[in-house]
């Protein structure tokens, strides 16, 4: 008895000591710039590149990246609703080094993890060289155990199976990765379906199914209002978050989410393959102050913050307006009000999703989600737009972009 008690004492003490040494009071890493209209630009190309639905199964493709291209991932996909814990990858010809300060709760020894990983080349996937945990290293065979382990709770098993045998190898060179792979014909169901929990599924289901409904009640005519959706749609999310132990904030990502793609005419089932069998809402031109463009810049943004990744939201707002000033429709201040009210409304729909709900639910017009913009510029080609405001960052552009803050702010549902 006796031995077991020392036993027992000696590795809650050795658990004590190794936490300790892992939490720290600040982090080693730092969020740094947020991401621009370039990142943007190149995410939405390399998508387009490399999207596995539109890849010949078997034949083998190059992906590179940079050091900022993965900085961005990590910081705004990967991490998006853990702020303020960031991410920051250092390569060089042979090896990555990766480090991470993840913010944790409250508690007696360090506020921060802070985790530093190297990964080695090899022929094929890299291995893990060596593992820091705060001021404690780990043998590279427990850091893989810990990865395996972290990637299942993180309901990641499945793709990271998949990767392995898409992925035939990873190289290091210097600020730059390659991966060489190949799709298989069943890539897209395997990476994508399990990106989403089986929680969020059932939610997404309601709320697709609730939207196919409300647009079927629809009357004669190819076009909606956008304050008609919203209002069933939220007015559900109310009644499902009243049950016990539900998500209120999950429920508003959900409506979202369903809502973006309705607007904007893309398939759920593109995103989610189970999606595919669960009914369609019927196709219409939805508006919001008489324009169609406005429900869609409004609720892609709305969906991107909610999601927590506001500073993504605001870059790809700048980036398909500056794409429209160089050769599109032009740069328009009116779809950037569209966008500004989109993620205000995104992240109160995390932040406090009850009174989201309650005041999404209710009759709205127009007016109380779209802040007044008749008078703001629009159609400014390239050159007009710089002329007349000095390009993205520039004192008038900033001042601009205030006055539609202000404007956003003073409605009442944004408040």
């Amino acid at each position: 008895m006796l031995a077991a008690a020392a036993l027992l004492l000696a590795a809650g003490l050795a658990l004590l000591f190794a936490v300790m040494a892992a939490l720290q009071p600040a982090p080693s890493v730092s969020l740094q710039a947020e991401p621009v209209a370039e990142d943007v630009a190149r995410a939405l190309a390399l998508v387009r590149v490399h999207d596995p639905r539109r890849a010949t199964p078997g034949r083998v493709n190059a992906l590179r990246l940079s050091e900022r291209d993965l900085e961005v991932l990590l910081n705004h996909a990967v991490l998006r609703r853990h702020a303020p814990s960031a991410a920051s990858v250092s390569l060089q010809r042979g090896s990555a080094l990766l480090r991470a300060s993840l913010h944790v709760p409250a508690n007696p020894f360090g506020r921060w993890l802070n985790v530093q990983l190297r990964l080695q080349e090899t022929g094929g996937l890299p291995v893990l060289q060596d593992l820091q945990v705060g001021r404690l290293p780990l043998p590279a065979w427990v850091g893989e155990r810990v990865l395996l382990w972290a990637a299942g709770q993180a309901g990641l098993q499945a793709q990271w199976q998949a990767a392995g045998d898409v992925v035939r190898r990873v190289s290091f060179g210097t600020q730059q990765l390659a991966v060489v792979y190949a799709w298989q014909g069943d890539s897209t169901e395997r990476l994508l379906g399990g990106l989403v929990p089986a929680d969020q599924q059932v939610r997404l289901r309601a709320y697709a199914e609730h939207l196919a409904a409300v647009t079927a009640r629809q009357g004669p005519g190819w076009q909606v209002a956008l304050p008609p959706l919203l209002a069933p749609m939220f007015a559900l999310a109310r009644q499902r978050s009243a049950a016990p132990g539900a998500d209120a904030a999950a429920e508003n990502r959900a409506a979202l989410v369903v809502l973006t793609l309705y607007v904007n005419g893309r398939d759920l089932g593109a995103l989610l393959p189970t999606a595919r069998a669960w009914p369609r809402p019927r196709p219409m031109q939805v508006t919001l102050d008489g324009r169609a463009d406005f429900p869609r810049h409004l609720l892609v943004s709305a969906a991107l913050a909610a999601e927590g990744t506001s500073p993504l939201s605001r870059a790809i707002g700048v980036y398909k307006e500056l794409a429209d000033a160089r050769g599109g429709s032009g740069f328009s201040f009116n779809d950037m009000a569209a966008n500004r009210a989109g993620i205000r409304l995104g992240e109160l729909a995390v932040r406090e999703p009850q009174r989201v709900q309650a005041a999404l639910a209710a009759a709205l017009k127009d007016g109380d989600l779209m802040p007044p913009w008749q008078d703001l510029a629009e159609f400014m080609d390239e050159a007009s737009f710089v002329k007349r405001y000095g390009g993205v960052g520039a004192p008038a552009y900033e001042a601009q972009l205030q006055e539609i803050d202000r404007r956003v702010a003073a409605l009442p549902v944004l408040r």
